[in-house]
């Protein structure tokens, strides 16, 4: 249980880039509760109005698989609408790929990337269109994944992500799994102040983990 002074506790996530390195960074979020509601509450008097649900959004380092960035919203919040803010967080660390899957297909996205000198791997929605009239140059991206996906044939989206080796995106499933299965998918604290700090002091134990070290999985022959 955390006390109330947890709220003004920092908690670093991972050390400073070396000298030349761009930080690979992968975006994505999961759900959390906060309390339980019996079965048979829920049978007898349906879901209550009350929030039980928060979302932790995550930018792990595609190649370390640390957590760089984090951020915890109520369950209203979108992926979208959260990573331009946790984007902020990462201002004056430069940037490679910004990997993140469809629900940050947007312009608010895509302009935080872009302003921010990252290469946005973020597959276009299946009905996406090329721009009209004068064109947005934090859109560029976003047309020349649309033009190369209908160059290829009918499995052109499958094949653009292999090119673009959009498959490092599993690495934030990952960890999200890991927090999930060792960690919890419950949240102690009641206020929210606090629980940002319990999510956060999570995520370093992640981090921690992974600096002792990460099993290796290696292909074998079937």
């Amino acid at each position: 249980m955390f006390s109330r002074r947890a709220k003004d506790l920092k908690i670093p996530l991972r050390e400073l880039l070396k000298p030349g390195e761009k930080l690979n960074v992968i975006f994505d979020s999961t759900w959390v509760k906060v309390f339980g509601e019996g079965e048979w509450k829920v049978r007898k008097h349906g879901y209550s109005q009350r929030r039980t649900w928060r979302k932790v959004h995550v930018g792990i380092c595609a190649d370390s698989g640390q957590v760089v960035v984090s951020g915890m919203t109520s369950n209203n919040v979108s992926d979208d609408a959260a990573m331009p803010h946790l984007m902020e967080a990462l201002e004056g660390i430069p940037l490679g790929d910004v990997i993140g899957d469809v629900a940050y297909d947007t312009t608010d996205c895509r302009e935080a990337i872009y302003d921010r000198g990252g290469r946005q791997i973020i597959p276009p929605d299946k009905n996406a269109k090329l721009q009209r009239g004068k064109p947005l140059p934090c859109l560029k991206a976003r047309d020349e994944a649309i033009h190369r996906i209908q160059e290829l044939d009918d499995e052109g989206r499958a094949k653009w992500k292999q090119e673009i080796v959009y498959h490092r995106r599993s690495r934030v499933e990952t960890l999200i799994y890991r927090y999930k299965t060792l960690l919890g998918d419950r949240l102690a604290s009641r206020k929210e102040s606090t629980q940002a700090t319990e999510v956060a002091a999570k995520l370093d134990v992640l981090n921690r983990m992974i600096e002792v070290g990460m099993p290796k999985s290696y292909k074998v022959a079937s």
